[in-house]
């Protein structure tokens, strides 16, 4: 029989991580502080938009409820996955006071129990912070000795937004980090159905690995930027450069995407953490440092192009198509459209934006400019930038426009009177 698990949490991993083991057999309990979420999820509605999560979700509504008390959720599960945000503070570091307070939470409940409980940590979370922190708070709040009374592990998460339920199910691998032989069974056994490769290692190590998955996916991305705009200058394509460079066996096409930048919720906050804890450390972070002055200037590529056609942008009209940080999301953390259109405001232009899901997430931090019900209404404007590679865009006919592409819709390539790509 499969054991019971609660999930505290229930944003893009939470929630996604949960409703996929419930449809693998198991029972489980969203805990939860936010009164909507809980509300969406009993009535079976996600609360965020994610590929295919609406639909597995009314397919396993007999499998799962959310709730706001602690008690009920661990006191009726035997695995508790820890899925809270870490988000940034201001010198990069992460802010712990979700972990913490989960911990707390969950210490305080724990100390109610007398079988085996086991809490696997999957929020994202620096080396260290798994045993310093969360096991410290668990054995303070429940009286309780980790690895001997009540079992801790950590389990990283790789799941892109807007293709998690397909990353959860089809994973590169997974990986599992325990100090103790009975939480590393209890992690195994819930994955004992999937044919990925396991990488069974310690708690530290497991947490080095998430955070070095993501510097280096977003060091891809700024080379690729970086050589981008440098090829930009030479006229030559940096997309047919990384076309044939990644068939190098060495060195995998993957993530070789120039353009104007990268954002979301891990891989700009994930290597600013790990930039501030180099820090830490004594060590210079020259190289990973790097990633985010590349990918901090690159939307702004955008905007000197604009100029360069329209000269004047003061008065201007500049339509925007997409508003998540990527496609198959309403995600707006840290979207390159944020700094290109708060450039644009600044320079004295008009904006008017259109995107399929995150518009009502786009309208808390800009509610003054103009929004669109269709794509094909920002076409009225002086120029276009394309900021999210939306599927819907390579339908649209961008004949006698000028458009700026930070993403490479072929369509627009092919039609619109003045074509500019970013960095080809």
């Amino acid at each position: 029989m499969k054991k019971p698990i609660s999930v505290v949490g229930s944003g893009y991993v939470g929630l996604v991580t949960g409703i996929a083991f419930a449809d693998l057999g198991h029972k489980v309990i969203f805990i939860d502080v936010v009164e909507d979420k809980i509300s969406s999820i009993n009535n079976g509605k996600p609360p965020i938009y994610e590929k295919g999560l609406a639909e597995l979700m009314e397919k396993n509504r007999d499998r799962y409820y959310a709730t706001g008390d602690y008690g009920e959720g661990i006191g009726n599960s035997q695995i508790t996955i820890i899925a809270v945000g870490t988000p940034s503070r201001e010198d990069g570091s992460i802010d712990l006071k979700y972990v913490r307070e989960a911990a707390r939470s969950i210490g305080k409940e724990l100390r109610k129990k007398e079988d085996w409980h086991t809490v696997i940590v999957k929020s994202t979370v620096l080396p260290g912070t798994t045993e310093e922190v969360v096991k410290t708070v668990l054995e303070e709040e429940s009286g309780k000795t980790a690895y001997r009374d009540f079992g801790l592990g950590m389990n990283p998460e790789f799941l892109r937004e807007g293709r998690a339920l397909e990353d959860f199910f089809n994973p590169d691998r997974i990986v599992l980090g325990a100090n103790d032989e009975r939480t590393m069974r209890d992690m195994e056994e819930l994955y004992s159905s999937f044919r990925a490769p396991l990488v069974k290692t310690d708690i530290k190590t497991a947490e080095a690995i998430k955070y070095v998955s993501n510097a280096f996916l977003a060091l891809k991305i700024s080379f690729a930027n970086e050589i981008g705009n440098y090829c930009k200058k030479k006229g030559i394509d940096t997309w047919k450069v990384f076309e044939a460079v990644g068939m190098d066996k060495r060195i995998n096409p993957s993530f070789f995407r120039s353009g104007i930048g990268f954002g979301g919720s891990c891989f700009p906050k994930d290597v600013r953490a790990l930039v501030n804890d180099f820090g830490k450390v004594g060590i210079s972070a020259r190289i990973t440092r790097g990633i985010l002055e590349v990918n901090d200037e690159q939307p702004l590529k955008a905007v000197e192009l604009l100029q360069k056609h329209l000269q004047v942008l003061e008065g201007r009209t500049i339509g925007i198509l997409g508003l998540a940080f990527k496609p198959d999301t309403d995600d707006i953390r840290e979207s390159r459209a944020i700094p290109i259109i708060s450039e644009l405001i600044k320079r004295g232009a008009k904006v008017k934006a259109y995107d399929p899901m995150a518009t009502m997430n786009f309208r808390k931090i800009f509610p003054d400019i103009t929004y669109t019900e269709r794509p094909e209404d920002v076409l009225d404007s002086d120029a276009v930038v394309i900021v999210t590679e939306w599927e819907e865009f390579e339908k649209i006919d961008y004949s006698g426009k000028i458009v700026v592409d930070g993403r490479r819709v072929e369509k627009a390539m092919k039609t619109a009177r003045i074509y500019e790509g970013v960095c080809w």
